[in-house]
Order: C-alpha cells, then sequence, then structure tokens
C-alpha cells in the first residue's frame, strides 16, 4: 500500500526543520506513521487542520463513524508528555477528552471539538466568561507520577526569556517595564504555595478554548504546570492581537483584570504581575521571530502595566 501524501501546515513544517535531522525524519515519516496509525486503531484520517504548529493534526472517523481527532506531536516538543498526562487525568473535564494514547510515540486521539472560541467574535466581557469556565472546569490536584513545573519554576522561566533577550532584542520596552518584570519574577517565585496551587492548563487564550457538545466549552493543547490561579489568568491578559487596541491602554488592562478577578474569586494582584511577565516574555519570544506587529503590541501593553505601578 502506498502512503498518502499530506499538507503539512507552514508552520509545521518550518517548526519541523528548525528540529534538524530529526524533524526531517520526522516529516517524512508522517505519511507511513499515519497508515500505521490507521490500520493498529482502526481509523480514518482525514484532512489536517490548518491551526497546529508543533504537530501532525488532522480529523479522524472512528470504526464506529464517531468523529475524533489525532495529534501527532513532533520530536523535540513535549518530551515529558505533559499534555497527554493532563488529558489522561483530565479525563473530559474542561479538556478534550484523551480517547486512545501511545505515549512512545506521543500520539494522541482525541474528542472533536467544534469552532475556535477565536472565531465566534464575541463581546469582551463574553470571551473572559467563556474562557475562565473552562478553566474553573479543568482546575484540579496535581495528578501522581513526576511532578509537572511548579508556579516557582515557571516564574524563573518567564525571568530568564526577560533577561537574556531584552537587551540583544534592543531594549524593546522601556527599563523601568524591565526592571518590574524582574522584580514581579521574584515576587511570584516567592508567592508559590503549594496548598494554594491547581494542575494549570498554561495557554488557556481563546485559539485554545473550543465548542463541545454540551453546550459549552473545553480547553485543548495544555502545557501543564502546579501553579496559582492567576498564572492561567494572565494568559488572555496578555491576548491583545497585533493591533494596538484604542483607548488608555491602563485601563483596557485594569478593567480586565478586574472582570477576570470577578469571574474567579482570584485576587487582582497576582493576576496583573503574571501579566506584566507573560506580556514581556512573549512580546520578546514574537520579536525574536520576526512577528514586530504583535510584539509591539504586547511591549505598549507591558509598559502600561509597568508604569502605573500596583
Amino acid at each position: 500500500m502506498t502512503a498518502r501524501s499530506f499538507a503539512i501546515p507552514d508552520k509545521v513544517r518550518r517548526n519541523a526543520i528548525e528540529q534538524g535531522d530529526v524533524g526531517l525524519a520526522w516529516l517524512a515519516g508522517v505519511p507511513q506513521q499515519i497508515d500505521e496509525i490507521e490500520h493498529d486503531w482502526s481509523i480514518t484520517v482525514g484532512a489536517m487542520t490548518q491551526n497546529a504548529t508543533e504537530a501532525f493534526v488532522a480529523f479522524a472517523r472512528l470504526a464506529d463513524g464517531g468523529d475524533a481527532v489525532l495529534k501527532i506531536v513532533m520530536p523535540g516538543y513535549d518530551s515529558k508528555r505533559q499534555e497527554l498526562r493532563v488529558l489522561r487525568a483530565a479525563n473530559g473535564n474542561g479538556y478534550a477528552k484523551l480517547l486512545r494514547a501511545d505515549e512512545t510515540k506521543n500520539v494522541m486521539l482525541l474528542e472533536r471539538l467544534g469552532r475556535q472560541l477565536h472565531v465566534l467574535n464575541l463581546p469582551e466581557e463574553r470571551k473572559m466568561a467563556v474562557i475562565c469556565a473552562a478553566l474553573e472546569r479543568a482546575w484540579m490536584p496535581e495528578p501522581a507520577g513526576p511532578p509537572f513545573a511548579t508556579g516557582a519554576q515557571k516564574a524563573a522561566e518567564l525571568g530568564e526569556i526577560i533577561e537574556s533577550l531584552w537587551s540583544p532584542l534592543g531594549q524593546p520596552c522601556a527599563k523601568q517595564t524591565f526592571d518590574t518584570a524582574l522584580r514581579f519574577v521574584e515576587r511570584r517565585r516567592r508567592a508559590f504555595d503549594p496548598a494554594q496551587s491547581v494542575l494549570a492548563h498554561g495557554d488557556a487564550h481563546e485559539w485554545n478554548t473550543l465548542e463541545a457538545a454540551d453546550g459549552g466549552f473545553k480547553l485543548v493543547d495544555p502545557d501543564g504546570a502546579f501553579a496559582e490561579r492567576a498564572f492561567d489568568l494572565a494568559i488572555p491578559m496578555r491576548e491583545w492581537g497585533a493591533v494596538l487596541p484604542k483607548g488608555d491602554l491602563f485601563a483596557l488592562a485594569g478593567a480586565r483584570c478586574r472582570l477576570l478577578s470577578e469571574l474567579t474569586g482570584v485576587e487582582t494582584q497576582p493576576i496583573w504581575e503574571w501579566s506584566l511577565l507573560q506580556c514581556v516574555s512573549n512580546g520578546l519570544l514574537l520579536l525574536k521571530v520576526g512577528l514586530d506587529a504583535p510584539a509591539a503590541v504586547e511591549f505598549a501593553m507591558a509598559d502600561a502595566l509597568a508604569a502605573n505601578l500596583r
């Protein structure tokens, strides 16, 4: 049987190429791997989704006629199988349900969900409410097994990104913003408390929030971390798009922060501090790969957050 060819999205192809020979071998082997999975799992793999970046993600049909999604994570990403562990522990509660998996090859067969929250064009307040509701369903105790990265470790990771990239990339945000971010790194690192922490998603934005069959929404693509709830709420706080929003940036950020606090009962201060860390670090990572427009928005928001110290 001749293996089929698949139209691999450009982002997936570029990320695979960045992995060198291992990534290129993975790309070349995808069609044969699909044939084997179809045989072993009795599924039929269809078209790829166009939103993937670090994996082969395609729609699939089960033997009983049901719909699913197949995800094959490329080498070099999620070597600790964090996503698989989160989805297995959640068992469909707040997350796409894991139907089957091959942990050795980092392959997952998942419940097929509906449209991304992003494409629904809902009002700001409704989008934040949807994300918060999905997170509240998804938050759970840390499961048994190897520990996930803690909130303290995640703060240190963001601090390392900021310290290592800010100067080489031309100091793209204000010095006060840079200094405040590093101060907040230390505050969030010291604030880590296992008793107040949950298994966090780590990247809960409107592209990772999808319609579910029960009329609600579920999350996909978790990074996984054992951290305070504010760590997750900082992700929607950093998402402002590639065009600077109109109006007073500090007021806009403050309104969103208060809304997230009201929806979840989480205090505003830790949300604010994690938000600054996310805006600066994400802006630097975007700038590093040439995405100047969204990076500029991140830095403008970060400067607004830092200029009005809380």
